[in-house]
């Protein structure tokens, strides 16, 4: 869609290696908009709250492992209501719109930003656009009231229906002058906060007093710099439906393997977690990790190995792991892509089924019993638990929040267990995977007691690749002052 804005975000450096990625605001292009006291102040439910409000120079850091003579490092802005906002309640006219795939807890952030906007700050003006980004254009809306949301968080999938594709910056942008609206609320993931980001551009460059915020939605958690995205904990729950039953149907025959496809197009986290949580899975596999199939330290020789010490076994994969390999035999595998560009992965829980199959009862001659069990769709259709349903309802509440405080081109995401506001590009610089030279990827191994299906130079290449990630889990920070150093050098700002 093109390259990142020097819009997107504003950079401000302090004492001791202090950076501030701060989000744009509307004063920013529109000097002089009058101010409005904030209407919580007279909303009983706040009114026992002590200091309720944020104080303006309140910011969360995005590391927390610090030595003792590490750099402050980088930080973000702390979400939350400001004691003055920058929209009279009377002239909000607000829309959500939800974009990509589905995942659970959709219909608990759409609830929470109606009911936010009603309850907290006296807004009854929300359109909903239908069916992704080009219902802005085809002009499908609904008129969401609290009455019509209310239950809706007890279903899964999104009330707004959601697409794949159709952004037309422009069409889009004349459509939000058109209905009057002056606050956008996006819930989608990587592409459509992408999308976000060029609405938001060609707001400014219209000069309007338009807010575009977001709301970071993934199942398979690849978001970076947030701690999970909503969704995640549900997925998690609802994997393990699938790997008991994987476990009952091998457990239940001779030299039975129950094998499960998770979803983790780039990113391995529903798998590792779900494998985790259960204990009943002897081998996990996810993108970030290569693997083979034949040969010394390979899957085969694993499988067979476990077979002949337990009698079954269960295998968990996401459906991005070892798609290298289907690519090899397949040329159809390597060049087609969806509507938002994701590439279309082969199913490759069918093809390591087949793989298996061939190899123990061709091969070897050594019959096997094999389940090859894929909830993918199952899972994200359904509501959120209670864990997301809590996480959506902050999210969404934060976002309300800087929207009615003037605040502009960011997303709404929880760092280190506290609210934010993150830029735009932040967000989708890149994407967060499994750090497999990680502790938490340790316990997994330790967990399952499978090999780690790596080569020394398997190794070596693989911490070259994440020793530029910025999100470690359970690691140091020690790499937060070249992390300083890069984010000002991109600004041309002299550390002070």
């Amino acid at each position: 869609m093109g390259t990142e804005s020097k819009y997107q975000m504003k950079v401000v450096a302090g004492d001791y290696g202090y950076v501030l990625e701060d989000v744009p605001h509307l004063t920013d292009y529109i000097p002089d908009l009058p101010t409005y006291d904030n209407p919580l102040q007279s909303n009983p439910a706040y009114s026992v709250v002590k200091q309720y409000f944020v104080h303006m120079d309140d910011t969360v850091p995005q590391k927390i492992v610090v030595h003792k003579d590490s750099q402050r490092g980088v930080h973000f802005r702390r979400a939350g209501p400001r004691q003055k906002v920058y929209f009279s309640s009377d002239d909000v006219r607000a829309c959500i719109v939800t974009c990509g795939g589905l995942c659970p807890g959709l219909n608990t952030v759409i609830r929470e930003i109606v009911h936010s906007l009603d309850y907290m700050y006296g807004v009854d003006k929300v359109l909903g656009i239908e069916g992704g980004y080009r219902g802005f254009y085809a002009k499908n809306t609904i008129n969401l009231t609290p009455k019509l949301v209310n239950d809706i968080h007890k279903r899964g999938g999104t009330i707004l229906g959601t697409s794949r594709g159709g952004h037309d910056t422009t069409k889009i942008v004349d459509s939000i002058q058109d209905h009057g609206i002056n606050q956008v609320y996006v819930i989608g993931g990587d592409g459509t906060q992408k999308g976000a980001a060029f609405i938001y551009e060609e707001i400014r460059r219209r000069g309007l007093k338009v807010v575009v915020a977001g709301i970071p939605k993934t199942i398979d958690n690849d978001i970076p710099v947030i701690d999970k995205s909503f969704g995640f904990d549900t997925a998690v729950e609802e994997a393990q439906r699938a790997i008991n039953a994987a476990h009952v149907e091998a457990q239940s025959a001779e030299n039975g393997i129950g094998l499960v496809k998770l979803m983790g197009r780039y990113s391995g986290f529903i798998a590792m977690y779900a494998t985790l949580a259960s204990r009943d899975v002897d081998c996990c596999l996810i993108p970030e990790s290569p693997f083979f199939l034949e040969g010394s330290g390979g899957l085969f020789e694993f499988v067979k190995k476990r077979l002949r010490e337990e009698g079954h076994m269960v295998i968990v994969i996401a459906e991005g792991a070892g798609q290298e390999l289907l690519a090899a035999e397949n040329s159809y595998a390597r060049s087609e892509q969806d509507a938002s560009g994701n590439k279309l992965l082969q199913d490759v829980g069918l093809w390591v089924s087949h793989k298996i199959r061939d190899h123990f009862e061709k091969k070897l001659n050594m019959p096997i019993i094999l389940k090859y069990i894929d909830p993918t769709y199952m899972i994200r259709a359904v509501p959120s638990n209670a864990s997301d349903n809590v996480y959506c309802t902050i999210l969404a509440q934060s976002c309300v929040h800087g929207a009615m405080a003037g605040y502009t081109g960011f997303t709404s995401g929880v760092v280190n267990g506290r609210q934010t506001y993150i830029p735009f590009n932040r967000i989708t610089e890149k994407q967060n995977k499994v750090v497999i030279t990680d502790r938490m990827w340790a316990r997994l191994l330790s967990s399952t007691s499978q090999p780690s299906f790596l080569s020394t130079n398997d190794i070596v290449q693989v911490q070259k690749r994440q020793d530029s990630q910025t999100q470690l889990l359970d690691g140091d920070n020690s790499d937060s002052e070249l992390q300083v150093n890069k984010t000002l050098a991109r600004h041309e700002i002299k550390a002070p």
